[in-house]
This record gives C-alpha cells, structure tokens and sequence, in this order.
C-alpha cells in the first residue's frame, strides 16, 4: 500500500473541525432577546427576573467591564423538533481559548432554577429530550462581561483590573441565539473520530495500530455524505468500531479521572465574581452528574461551599444532594486553596480545622486528603501539619511548572522537618486543567516516574482557574478511552480510591525530605507589601485575642468571643488563598484585602482591649505595666502575662566626627555621614561584623523585568543591573535613633536605626513613600561568616538551605522565602536578620580578601505592572532587625518579640495562664475549644530542632482531665497530670520540632 498518512490526518482535520462538529446541532431556529443592564455590582436573582427589558439583537454589542446583563431568550420549539432532543445554543461573543478568563453566564428557567453555566467552551443549554412542536421557550441569563485581562498578548498592563478605571466600552457582542436539534448521533461521530485522531498522532510513525485507526478513519469519512451528516453519521461511526473495541495493553498505565474546575477565589476577577464563578460550575456539574452515571466531580475550598450557601441556596441545595450522592466530592479539608510558604504555622493548622468543620457539620464528610495543586511551592513543615490534622494524602500539581529541574517522583512519601512523612501524588499529566485528551495521557504515561512498579496516576479534569470544570465532551472521550489499544485506560475515580490503589501498588515509595521549593513565582515572597503586612499583623492579632479571651473566661467567667474570632479567622484564611497573599491579582482584589485587613485589625483591637479590661488591665500608653502576648519573655514580663517590665539595658547615640554611634553593653554600631553601617561589634568578644571595607544598610534597586507572569516572577537576570543608593539627603539623631533620609528616582525613604530594648538588636524602621516602576529594592548587610547556608524561619521550626551553587537545584534557590528571621552562622558566631511583615530573601557567597564572606539582603518592594499597574505604589512600612552574635534559638525569640511588641497597660498584673518549663517548647496558641465545650486548648512546638521534655503547667482552676488531640482538636490520647490548687502540669515529650495540642477539660466552666 502507498503510504497516505499525511494526507489522510489533514483530511480527517479538516473533516472534524469544518462539516462534523458544526452539524452537531442542526436546523437552527432564531430566539428573541431582550436584554437589562444593572449597571454596577450583581442583583440577587429575583431582581434579575422581575427587571424590565428591552430588545437586543444578535450582532449587538453589550457589557461595560465587570458589570452584569440580564437576558431575557423566548421563542417555541418548530413544529419539526417533535419528538428531538432540542438545546438552546447561545454564543455571547466566547472566545474558546479564553474559557473561564472572559464572559460568562448562568442559565435560570423563569422561577429562577438555575439550569446550567455559559461559557466558551458549553454554550449550549438543554430544552428537552423530547421536544413537543410549539413548546415554549423562556430562558434568563445572568450573563457577566468580565473583561479578558491574560490576553493574546499576556503581561501587558491593563487598567481593566478595577471598576473605577476600566472604561465604559462594551466588550462583547452577541453571536448566537437559537433553538436546534441536538444530533446525539453526530455528537458520538465526532468523538470517535477525535479520540481515534488525536491517539493516532501519539502513536509511533511505525506503528500497525497508527495505520489501522488512519485507515479506518478514511473508510469513515468515506461513508459520510458531507451535505447530510446526521443522515450518515451511523454509517460512518459502522467503520471504527473495530478500532475502537480493541483493548488496551494489559500494561497501560492507568488514569484516573477527576472532575475537576480549581476556581481560583480571586485572581484576574473579584472576590464576588468567584461567588458566581462557583455558583456557574457547580450548576453545570451537578447536571453533569445526573445525566453521567459514571462522572465524578471534586471542590476543593470550604469557603466556595460557604459561598454557594450564603449567595445561592438554589444551587446549594442541588449541591447538597450531589455530595449526599457520593459523587460531588469535597476534597482538601481547607478553607481555601493557601498560599503555602506565607501562612503561619497556626494559620495553616486553622485551614485545616476551619475546612473540616465546615464539611463535617454541612455534609458528615472528613475529607482524606489535601488538595493543593496550584500553590507557589510548600513548606517542609506541611507534611507534619497535614498528617497532624489527621488527612492520609496529599496532592500538587505546581513543581511541574520548575524551570530548572524536573522533580523526580510523581507518587512518594514526603518527610517534612520533624520526620514525618504522607503519601503524595504529583500527576505526569503536568496540569490540573486535563482535557482528556491523547497528547495528556501520553505525557501522563511516559513521564510517570514510577512505571517500573506502579501503573495509576490521577488527572484533574475540566477547565479550571476561572472555573466551568467538566463537559460533556470530556466524559465522551473518557468512554471511549476506558479500554483502548494504544492508550492508557481511564476511568472516572473518587480520588480517595485512586490513592487507596496507589498505595497498594507502590509499597515501597521513594521519600523527599524537606521543602517542595518552586523554581518559579519566587517575586510573590515580596509582590504587595500591604498584603503581607495585613496578613502577618492580623496573625498576630489573632494570637493575642485569643489568649486574652481565653484567660479573661477562665479566670473572669467573661464569655469567649467564639463568633466574633471565627468570622475574623474565616477572613484570614479567604485572603491567604494563593493569589491574594501572594500579590498576584487584579488592583481590585487587593485594594478590597487591604480595607479587609484595616477593619480585621480594628475588630481584633477591640476584642483585646475588651478582653484585658475584664482582667482589670486598661491599655495605656503611659501605663506602668506591659501586656505580653508572645510565647517567650520580653523585657522581663513572662510569656503571656501582664507585668512590671524589667529596666532595659542602657544605650546612647552619639555623632562622633562625621559618624554616628549606636552603642549599649552588648555592641557598638557605626554609622557613617551616609546613614551606612560601616562597623558592628559584638562587645562581648569584639567581634566585627561587617567585613573590611563594605557597608551596611545599603538599599540596592534592581531593574526587575522578568520573562513573564510579571507580579509572580523575579528572574535571575535581576542581578545584572543594580544601582547602591548612596547618597543621603539628610542623616541625623533624633532622640535615641539615628534618622537618614534618602531620595532615589520618584521615591522617598525614610529609615530610623536604633537599639531594641534588649541592647543587642539593630532596629530598622522603613517608611517608603514608592514611585518606581519595573524595580527591585534590596537592603543588603555583608557579613563576615563563613558558611555556605543559611538558615531560615518556617512554620513551627527552621530549615537551612545551601547559599554555594553546586547543583541546579541550589543555583535555582537565588530567592527564597522566611517567616520571621533568617540565619548566616557559622559554627559559635552568627548574625540573625529578622522582619515584622517581608518574606523574600537572598544570601550570596562573596570571596573578599581571601576570605569567603555572606551578602544577606531583605527583599523589600517590587514594582511589576501585571496584573496590577500600580502594585505596591504609595507609602510602605517595614522593620527590620539584626541581631548580632545569634542562633536559631535566639533568632525565634528575638523574632517573636519584634512581631509581638508588648503593650503598655496599668491596672492589675496577670500572671500566665499556661507555661513550658522547657526554653525550646513555645506556647503557640491558648484559646477555648472549637466546640464551644469551654474547654481549653493549648498548643505547643519545639522550636530549636532537638528533642524536649517540658512540664506544661496550666492554670485554669479545677482540671477534669487533660487529653492530646489532633491539631484540629480531635479527642486522642488521656495523658497522666498533677492537679494542684488552681490548676495542672502535664509533661509532655517532643521530637524535634514537633507541634502538640492538648484539651484541657475545665470542671468549672
């Protein structure tokens, strides 16, 4: 035989694309549109309904940016369609490769039961299974003109993003609104042919199977009259069934398909389009669901769940059914899809607690697993958070998105910081947005690392980011590839089963030990400052309202604020979602965050000052006492009292020359004329800090244009153009703090450097006034260690990361993430740099005068023009701190009391209500129990990496018992106590950097 391979793919293309898939719906008829505007923010549906309307024509343009159309769709099914399965078809002006990034719409019947979403990718909404001639028509579309911000051309800045400036052009014009026959014959033809095409392009040129479905394809085609395809689809579906029931190999890798949208909570669109984004896709996969026995869809998110509650009960209560079913399956047990890296530990731990509780006291579901695919890499404490709330797997999808090295497991045990260890899946499908189709699956299967003992991987299924999820289309090629020669099989999976098989197959996985560091999106450490110092200030807050209302309703009978701190909490964790915290959304998604962490900051100082004031303590600034709410002492008020504080140490600052000196027993800081640290000693050996000629507090703008995702990405090319900001406009002492003010481009500075109360900290208050655009602003200390790694804060512990470039894997770490404080030490000698709201980071070896010396800079503000084009302009906070002569252990207790300042307060002294006897076991959390039992909650961690013993001593009156439980408080162990006048110490043993929880059961409550 001649070879027509070429000729025959392109005939099949062409075929496909032009005559068979247009004719899956035939004989259209015309609808009549009328149309309202609302004009601003979303009506509730029965306004939508009952509005007034005017006619709108196909051809015409609608929707201002973000704004809402109703359309009103009427007409008849034609006498004709007797007897058909009839579907309305309206094309709003999609772009099919922009689905969920552009206009969408929510299909309501006239009592307002929503039917189904709009988008580009399903514009078809059903009529009837069997239509009856002269039927009536009367569709409503709530339809939303959001405007495309990642466009053809991704990155350009766009002012599309707010409300106020993206203009009052209509973006859209109406294609399409008609009533048609759906030919399912024609429907079954064209994924037939799809999946036989696409799975023919994957196989080998030389392949017998390649030539035997192309040659069945032409016989197809043949049998197909072009002009009359429904009339001879059956005829030319006759020729491939032979393909298409040969089985698959009896190795084939094994795919299990999930349902699947990912709806990102915010990003190029508001938080209160996602309430509707949820609202469209659950619609549709709940229709999904009950026309598809063997469709399975997963949510991930409590907080969508809340939302579809709250906004639409309608559909909420066809979600509910769906759930109840088994088949709309909750997965994550989170509120939201976190950020990572930048939640605290007990942030993290109350996305655990806050999703489960939702879906127990909604749904009676524990969710297994963790959810996480999209996430800007994961932090080496996870693994212990994730099996402490008591979850079996883990799942991601983002290190596929690594640009320098391919990670080298797809299913493993990952061992976080403390040794323990869950059982993750990384899909080789490399997306989390599969589409079933042939180029997947054969990148599923040939990139699976575990092919020599596993055959199972899982693929998150349907459109996602924006929403829409599954289609129909998508549950047609999974039928067709369930058995198929040349094709891994696929089926439909609850993912709890697929990790159950997984973990059968794989009995002895590999491990990861440490971080899951994402060699990408390293700029979201520092993109919108305000968004993490809103976090990290509301954190902390939280941590003080907590304890204080907990002490004041043990020790006062005072009611514990369980409403006031939970709504508070479920608003932290929405905006640590993976594109608000991180700084990755539109203008007005962070402009809202930034009003949201005002108003959290206000409620929680209110709940603070209530809750002292009923211990007799007034918040007051010229008071003689101080209100410690962090886990270690300061100034010698104990950890978690109210106290007299301890005379600090004293300290001066004098100009000497053309030089300033910050001095106190412990070191003497020099700072020049130039408002530089030019010398740092520690006094108590006289150690410098500073190498030999170099100076301190230096500001270095980069320019800082990556290659794309502008607000996400800094590139390693940023270190080839800098400028050192070296001049002052002015340096001078005022009172105890030196003061130096610079200028540079269109920005101001401010800084003020002074000695922290306990005479060894170098403070550094910020106030940056930023105009730059497309920069980098880096405050660089050089230090004269000698060590290659640093050592940084993460949740509930440390870790340390090489700084020398022997591997890609190192060379791709040139920015990294802390909480609180990172580390250059070598062994007796150490310099700690610690910061009240930054993340970002970098430490680079420099050789100076024969010696191998550390340049430790704080990443501090950034100026990216995409999504937002003003991200980070205006006024900008920050302190930062250098501690001298440090290590990990001084390190987190100087960082805790630089995130933790004590308040001043008079009234009656507090003692604390709970204390470790142990300095490496921190209190991290004192609060009443989630279920509202009043009993007490108490959370505890090893902080230095070793191991401790601590007696806990809790006074909270009479103890009935103590127990352990999970970190979502899940009862587990009774643990032995010694009960005394007022209270009990319980002993509690702790590998290093283990996080424990204990319930302590009050008799009096």
């Amino acid at each position: 035989m001649h070879d027509d391979t070429e000729l025959t793919v392109r005939r099949v293309t062409r075929v496909l694309e032009e005559r068979l898939r247009p004719a899956i719906h035939s004989h259209p008829h015309p609808l009549t549109l009328a149309a309202h505007r609302v004009g601003g923010e979303p009506v509730p549906v029965a306004q939508g309904l009952s509005a007034e309307y005017e006619p709108i024509a196909v051809g015409a343009l609608w929707g201002r940016a973000w704004d809402t159309t109703w359309f009103r769709i009427t007409g008849e099914v034609p006498a004709g369609f007797a007897g058909r399965r009839v579907e309305a078809v309206i094309d709003l002006g999609f772009d099919v490769k922009r689905t969920g990034f552009q206009a969408e719409g929510l299909v309501h019947l006239a009592d307002g039961t929503p039917v189904r979403s709009l988008h580009p990718r399903a514009q078809w909404v059903p009529i009837s299974r069997a239509a009856v001639g002269g039927e009536a028509i009367e569709l409503f579309v709530e339809a939303a003109s959001n405007p495309v911000i990642l466009g053809s051309h991704p990155f350009l800045p766009t002012e599309q993003g707010e409300w106020d400036t993206a203009g009052d052009k209509r973006l859209y014009r109406l294609r399409r609104a008609n009533v048609a026959v759906f030919e399912e014959e024609v429907f079954e033809l064209v994924h037939d042919v799809e999946v036989l095409l696409q799975l023919a392009e994957q196989l080998p040129g030389s392949s017998a199977r390649r030539a035997r479905i192309l040659h069945a394809l032409d016989r197809a085609l043949d049998r197909i009259d072009l002009q009359h395809v429904a009339e001879t689809a059956a005829a030319g579906r006759a020729e491939l069934v032979e393909v298409l029931s040969a089985p698959a190999e009896a190795s084939a890798h094994r795919v299990s398909a999930v349902g699947h949208a990912h709806i990102d909570s915010a990003w190029l669109w508001p938080l209160r389009e996602t309430v509707r984004k949820v609202a469209r896709t659950t619609s549709s996969m709940a229709t999904l669901l009950e026309e598809h026995d063997e469709f399975v869809y997963a949510m991930s998110s409590a907080q969508q769940y809340a939302w579809l509650k709250e906004h639409r009960p309608e559909v909420w209560e066809r979600v509910k059914d769906a759930v109840a079913a088994g088949r709309f399956v909750p997965v994550g047990g989170m509120w939201v899809e976190a950020d990572a890296v930048l939640p605290g530990g007990e942030a993290m731990i109350r996305q655990f607690a806050y999703g489960q509780r939702f879906f127990r006291e909604e749904f009676g579901i524990t969710c297994r697993g963790v959810w996480l695919p999209d996430s800007f890499g994961y932090s080496g404490a996870l693994p212990q958070l994730i099996v402490g709330a008591g979850f079996e797997w883990f799942l991601t999808q983002k290190l596929s998105w690594n640009e320098r090295n391919r990670f080298p497991h797809h299913t493993f045990l990952w061992e976080g910081l403390d040794g323990s260890r869950i059982f993750t899946h990384f899909p080789p499908v490399d997306t989390y947005n599969a589409q079933l189709s042939a180029e997947e699956l054969a990148r599923a299967a040939g990139r699976f690392q575990e092919k020599a003992v596993a055959s199972s991987s899982l693929a998150p299924t349907g459109w996602g980011d924006g929403g829409g999820g599954t289609t129909r289309e998508m549950i047609a090629r999974a039928r067709r590839l369930a058995n198929l020669e040349g094709s891994p099989r696929v089926a439909w999976e609850h993912p709890d089963a697929f990790f159950a098989r997984a973990r059968e197959e794989l009995a002895h996985p590999a491990v990861w030990r440490g971080e899951l560091y994402l060699e990408k999106h390293r700029a979201t450490y520092t993109t919108q400052h305000r968004m993490k110092q809103g976090n990290r200030r509301s954190e902390q807050l939280l941590r003080e309202a907590e304890l204080w209302s907990a002490v004041a309703a043990v020790r006062t009978g005072r009611p514990y604020p369980y409403d006031a701190l939970d709504a508070v909490w479920r608003d932290v964790l929405l905006h640590q979602f993976h594109d608000i915290l991180p700084g990755s959304s539109i203008a007005w998604v962070h402009r809202e965050a930034a009003e949201r962490y005002r108003g959290i900051a206000a409620t929680l100082d209110g709940l603070v000052t209530d809750a002292l004031a009923a211990l007799g303590v007034a918040l007051d600034a010229g008071g003689p006492l101080r209100a410690n709410a962090a886990p270690v002492a300061a100034d010698g008020v104990p950890a978690g009292a109210v106290a007299v504080p301890a005379s600090a140490p004293g300290a001066s600052v004098v100009r000497d020359g053309d030089a300033f000196v910050l001095a106190s027993d412990a070191v003497r800081i020099v700072i020049d004329d130039a408002g530089h640290v030019t010398s740092a000693v520690d006094r108590r050996d006289g150690r410098e800090v500073l190498p030999a000629g170099t100076r301190g507090n230096l500001l270095q703008l980069h320019q800082d244009f990556p290659n794309q995702w502008d607000a996400w990405d800094v590139d390693r090319h940023y270190r080839g153009m800098v400028t050192d900001l070296v001049e002052a406009d002015e340096v001078r002492i005022d009172g105890d703090a030196v003061v130096v003010t610079r200028t540079f481009g269109q920005s101001r500075i401010e800084q003020r450097l002074f000695l922290a109360d306990d005479g060894r900290t170098l403070l550094i208050d910020n106030t940056v006034d930023w105009h730059e655009v497309e920069k980098f602003l880096k405050l660089a200390f050089p230090v004269d260690v000698f060590t290659d790694r640093a050592a940084a804060e993460t949740q509930f512990g440390f870790h340390s990361r090489p700084t020398h470039e022997n591997t890609t894997w190192d060379e791709a770490r040139f920015e990294t993430h802390t909480q609180r404080w990172f580390l250059v030490e070598e062994p007796g000698f150490g310099v700690a740099f610690l910061n009240d709201s930054s993340y970002g980071f970098d430490v680079v070896r420099v050789p100076r005068d024969g010696r191998i010396t550390q340049d430790a800079r704080f990443s501090m503000l950034r100026a990216p023009r995409f999504p937002d084009p003003r991200a980070d302009l205006g006024v900008q906070t920050m302190r930062f701190g250098l501690l001298i002569g440090a290590d990990a252990a001084e390190a987190t207790e100087a960082a805790w009391r630089l995130n933790a300042p004590l308040r001043a307060a008079a009234g009656a002294p507090v003692a604390p209500l709970v204390e470790s006897s142990h300095p490496a076991v921190l209190v991290s959390a004192v609060k009443l129990a989630d279920d509202r039992s009043g009993d007490l909650i108490v959370r505890v961690y090893e902080s230095r990496g070793g191991r401790a013993r601590t007696d806990l001593t809790v006074r909270a009156g009479e103890v009935g018992g103590i127990r352990s439980t999970s970190l979502i408080e899940d009862d587990r162990d009774d643990l032995p106590f010694a009960a005394f006048d007022g209270g009990a110490c319980v002993t509690l043993e702790l590998r290093p950097f283990q996080v424990a929880t204990i319930r302590v059961r009050r008799a009096v409550k």
